[in-house]
Formats: C-alpha cells, sequence, structure tokens
C-alpha cells in the first residue's frame, strides 16, 4: 500500500463531495416537477412523447398500479431485447455478418439487461451486432437504470407524503429521469471519453498483420463505445462493448478515463442520499444514509487494497516488492496501466454498486481481495448501490434499524413522522429474505449438480466461490462475474435468467407497498421517544444492521469459499 494509492482514493473522493450536492438538489428539482434550466429544451419534447404514447402527466398512481406499470413496461422491453437478438442476421448495422442468437443466450441476456444486471455470459464482439449493442442492449442502459431512480423516489416520495393515495406517475418519473438527467450527463461525458482514446465509430472490424512471422492476422474489434461506456457507468450497468469490459484499452484507455468512469459509476447513487434530504426536508438525515454507505466503502477499499499489496504466494522468483517503477502486490489479472490501487478501487466501487463493470480479473485477486467484492453484493448492493436500487434497499435498512431501535427504548418506532407498524416491517423483512434465499438455494443446488458442475474451472474453495459469486453477483443485479466458470450453458442461462429477475422485481414489489403504505399515514410530530435519524449514533447502528444481517445469513458460505482459501493458501495448500 502506497502514499501514491492511498492520494488516487482521496482524490476520487473528493471530486464525488464536489459533485453530489449540486446533482442530488437538481434530481429533486427534476422528480417534483420544478423548473431547470434544461426546461425550454427538454419541455416540448416531454409534451411530445405524453401526446404520442397517450399518457396523462397529471393522474397519479397508487402503489398497486405503479407496480403494474413497471413490471409490464419491463416485460415488453424484454420480449423486444429478445426479438432482436434472435433476428439481428437481418437487421442492419451488422457488418461483421453475425448470425442471430442462441435461444437461451438471448433470454439470459435480455433479462440481464432489463433488470440492470448485464451479466454477460457471451463474447459480445463476436455475438452481437452494432443494432443489437446499441438499440437492443444500450437502450436498456438507460430505461433500466431509470426504473431504479423512479421506484427510489417512490419510495421517499412515500415517506413524505401524508395520508395521499398515491406515489406518484411511473411513467412521468422514467421519461423525466431519462431526460433531464441521464442523456446530458452522457452527452457531455462521451466526447470526453472519445477525447481519451475510447472508440467510437460503424467501421467493420479491422484485420491487421501481426510481427509474428508466418501468423494469421489479428482481428481488432470496433464498434460504436464511448456512447455505450458513458451510460454503462452512470447507469450503473456494466456490461462491457468488449469481453474484458473496462480492462480493454477501447473502452478504458487511460488512468483519467478509468478516474471518469469510476466517477460515473458512484455519483447518481450518491447524489441520491442529497436528493433523500432534500425531499423529505432533512438534509442531516441525507448525509447519516450517505456517512453509513461511505462507511462500510472505505473499509471495503481498504481490505481489498491491503489483501492485494500483499505478494501472491503462488508466484515464485518474481520480484513483488513495491518500487518507484514496479506496482508491486498482486499484479496477475491487473493492467499495469492501473496498478493494485486502481484495480482494487475500482473492483470495490463495481460490487458496491450493482455495476458489475471491471478492470482486473476477480478470479485472480488474493483470497481476501476476492471476498471483498462478493461480500460488498452479499450487503444488498446498499453501499451506495445500484442507480436508486441502493437507495432504496437502504431505506428498507433504514426501517428495519428505526424498528429496532424503537424495540430498545418501549416506544413505537417512528421514522421521519411516520409510525413504522407491523404491515411495515413485513414487507421490509420479505425484501431483506429474498435476496439471501435465492442465493443460497440456487447455489446449495449447483454445487451438487452434475450440470453447474461441469462449468467449474477450479475445484476446492475457489470453485465454491465462483458458484457462489455468480449467483450472488445476478441475484444483486450487479452482473460482474468471478470468473474461471463457464455459464454459457443451459443450465446456467436458465437459473441465473430467472435468479436475475427475482432478484429485480420481486424484490421492488414489497418496497413499493411499503412505499404505498407509509404514503396513506399520518404524520405524527416528533417526541422526546422519536429516536432522531441524522445522528452519529443512527448511522452507527445502520451500518451494524447491515453487518449483521449479512454476516450472519452469508459468513457460512464465506467460511467454506475465500475464509479456507486463504488459510490453505498461508498453510502452503493449494486445489
Amino acid at each position: 500500500m502506497t502514499a501514491n494509492g492511498w492520494l488516487q482514493f482521496v482524490a476520487f473522493f473528493a471530486v464525488l463531495l464536489l459533485l453530489m450536492r449540486p446533482l442530488g438538489l437538481y434530481i429533486a428539482r427534476v422528480v417534483e416537477g420544478e423548473s431547470t434550466f434544461l426546461d425550454p429544451v427538454l419541455r416540448p419534447v416531454e409534451r411530445l412523447l405524453y401526446r404520442a404514447s397517450g399518457i396523462h402527466p397529471d393522474e397519479e398512481m397508487s402503489w398497486q398500479q405503479y407496480t403494474v406499470a413497471m413490471l409490464i413496461f419491463s416485460l415488453v422491453s424484454l420480449l423486444l431485447t429478445y426479438i432482436i437478438e434472435r433476428v439481428q442476421s437481418v437487421l442492419p448495422w451488422n457488418p461483421q455478418h453475425l448470425a442471430g442468437v442462441a435461444a437461451a443466450t438471448a433470454f439470459n441476456t435480455a433479462a440481464s439487461f432489463t433488470t440492470n444486471t448485464n451479466w454477460q455470459v457471451y463474447t459480445p464482439e463476436t455475438t452481437m451486432s452494432y443494432f443489437t449493442q446499441m438499440v437492443g442492449l444500450a437502450y436498456h442502459n438507460f430505461l433500466s437504470a431509470a426504473i431504479g431512480i423512479a421506484v427510489a423516489i417512490a419510495l421517499v416520495r412515500g415517506i413524505v407524503r401524508k395520508q395521499s393515495p398515491t406515489i406518484g406517475n411511473f411513467w412521468v418519473d422514467t421519461t423525466r429521469i431519462v431526460l433531464w438527467i441521464l442523456l446530458p450527463i452522457c452527452l457531455v461525458v462521451a466526447p470526453v471519453l472519445i477525447g481519451q482514446g475510447v472508440i467510437q465509430n460503424l467501421k467493420p472490424y479491422t484485420s491487421v498483420a501481426t510481427l509474428q512471422h508466418g501468423q494469421p492476422p489479428q482481428v481488432i474489434a470496433q464498434g460504436p463505445v464511448a456512447s455505450q461506456e458513458a451510460i454503462k457507468e452512470l447507469g450503473t450497468n456494466g456490461g462491457g462493448f468488449f469481453n474484458a469490459n473496462s480492462a480493454h484499452p477501447f473502452e478504458n484507455p487511460t488512468p483519467f478515463s478509468n478516474f471518469i468512469e469510476i466517477e460515473l459509476i458512484f455519483l447518481i447513487p450518491a447524489a441520491l442520499t442529497i436528493t433523500l434530504g432534500k425531499m423529505t426536508g432533512s438534509s442531516g438525515h441525507g448525509w447519516a444514509v450517505f456517512a453509513a454507505m461511505a462507511i462500510l466503502f472505505v473499509a471495503g477499499f481498504a481490505v481489498c487494497y491491503w489483501a492485494e499489496s500483499q505478494p501472491n504466494l503462488l508466484l515464485h522468483g518474481v520480484d513483488q516488492k513495491a518500487t518507484l517503477i514496479n506496482p508491486g502486490g498482486n499484479m496477475e489479472g491487473k493492467e499495469v496501466r492501473f496498478g493494485v490501487s486502481q484495480s482494487a478501487l475500482f473492483a470495490t466501487i463495481t460490487t458496491d454498486t450493482s455495476c458489475g463493470a471491471v478492470n482486473a480479473a476477480h478470479d485472480s485477486f488474493m483470497p481476501l481481495g476476492g471476498m471483498v467484492p462478493l461480500v460488498n453484493i452479499m450487503l444488498g448492493e446498499v453501499v451506495f448501490g445500484g442507480v436508486g436500487s441502493g437507495l432504496y434497499g437502504m431505506l428498507v435498512f433504514v426501517v428495519l434499524s428505526v424498528f429496532i431501535a424503537g424495540l430498545m427504548v418501549g416506544r413505537t418506532p417512528e421514522y421521519l413522522g411516520k409510525k413504522i407498524e407491523s404491515y411495515d416491517i413485513k414487507m421490509a423483512m420479505l425484501y431483506v429474505l429474498i435476496f439471501p434465499l435465492l442465493i443460497l438455494v440456487l447455489s446449495a443446488v449447483s454445487v451438487l449438480h452434475p450440470a453447474a458442475l461441469a462449468g467449474l474451472g477450479n475445484s476446492g474453495p475457489h470453485g465454491l466461490s465462483e458458484i457462489l459469486y455468480a449467483y450472488v453477483s445476478t441475484a444483486g443485479n450487479n452482473g460482474s462475474a468471478f470468473g474461471g466458470l463457464t455459464t454459457n450453458t443451459n443450465w446456467y442461462n436458465l437459473t441465473l435468467a430467472l435468479n436475475m429477475l427475482a432478484g429485480r422485481f420481486l424484490m421492488m414489489v414489497p418496497m413499493l407497498a411499503l412505499a404505498g403504505n407509509l404514503a396513506q399515514k399520518k404524520s405524527v410530530p416528533p417526541s422526546s421517544g422519536t429516536f432522531p435519524v441524522n445522528t452519529t449514533l443512527f448511522t452507527v447502528l445502520l451500518v451494524g444492521v447491515i453487518l449483521i444481517v449479512g454476516a450472519l445469513t452469508f459468513f457460512p458460505a464465506l467460511s467454506l469459499g475465500p475464509i479456507l482459501e486463504h488459510l490453505l493458501l498461508h498453510a502452503g495448500k493449494t486445489f
């Protein structure tokens, strides 16, 4: 661990703090329908879209109507993407003449991008045409991100409103988020990435003769990468245009492009805590939630950076000490232009959110370094989390924390003037229990099923980590892969697709039910027994609840995977 590595971390966090507040306040104005500097350009476009779609923007929805609209839209989007993949051979912008995608792979991919997971079981540059990449997949990068933000805002409205039967209009929320937030930022960022060397074209792939005599020409993939890269990171989507994802020099060519991309990943999730404070009228509460996220993030990065800074005991005859010209530590699976610190930081950030983009091979991390991304997702993708999904996941833990605090003092728990009652806790616990149930059941079946075991690239605890990571990543709608596991099979295509759909929508429904129930409640004035949610004590309690839920649920699996692998490695034993 070097001073330079920590300096880069401090620079990242400082820029995040500088950008998150103005963006969070701006998001609050957008979702509340207040005026912004983009209104003269975007208001006519918005009205045109509503007129063409038959949407009445002044009509609000109950939580049931909001949920049904979200589910129907997602289903139609999934089917559309599936069809595009299957028939891409006859569609335009296919200079490589790629064939249609196999049915199982197409279903897995459609489910993946619809749920903001972007898990990829295929090699993108040899499987997906430009049309499929731009229309079938990048489309979801915008819409799945917008849906996550819209649902989070609906929950915040449920907290804020008093005796209201509605929580907003799904179509209006989604439209405004795309037009006012996602598109403008991407239009600014994409040219900057192009300036750094991220490619953006519709050319056929380039065939280049290599310097090695007698070898066949090397095929260099091209494509509209920068436009997808911007929303891939901003929308915490993560699906790469290339198989190497953000380790590919056409997606992430320089340390500065790497800095931009990690800022994009955290930008909206962090800003939404400011939006929470603004909409609830308690900026202190927004900062308390941010502090809880930041504590877990810094702790995860510190562990990952420390673990990857250690020499790899399996590499012999290699100098792994840090010098001015040698980054030192475990450089296996990492790009030299990023080194240990930026690889550890990227891995921590991408799994603290539901992004899943990678600039290094997580499979090549040290056991404890690889455990950090795994634990980050296991906590429920609430350490900033995905755009929207991180906030509403964290607010579910806030409700549980307030409930626990109320039990400790013997008072009816209250959260920002709303009494937390039996129905609220049932919905919150349903949300919390679905996640580990999906992961542990499917992982347990897979470690016994021959079709699942056939895809393993490693045995022993590392093999268990590969299977566990696949189901953790897909249930958490993260999409990053541990590597070493062949998942483009009928078994994994089906089970992982169902896992992604359940991890997204089965958790959204009880959360929206919670929003609807809170919106209908009266607001009660604070009293001497009210637990304040804008204090350091609240932040500590919130962090504790998150860690206890994650630790008690997944610690046995972690003990048999990365922890056991770490102990065996230091005992001189390997599988």
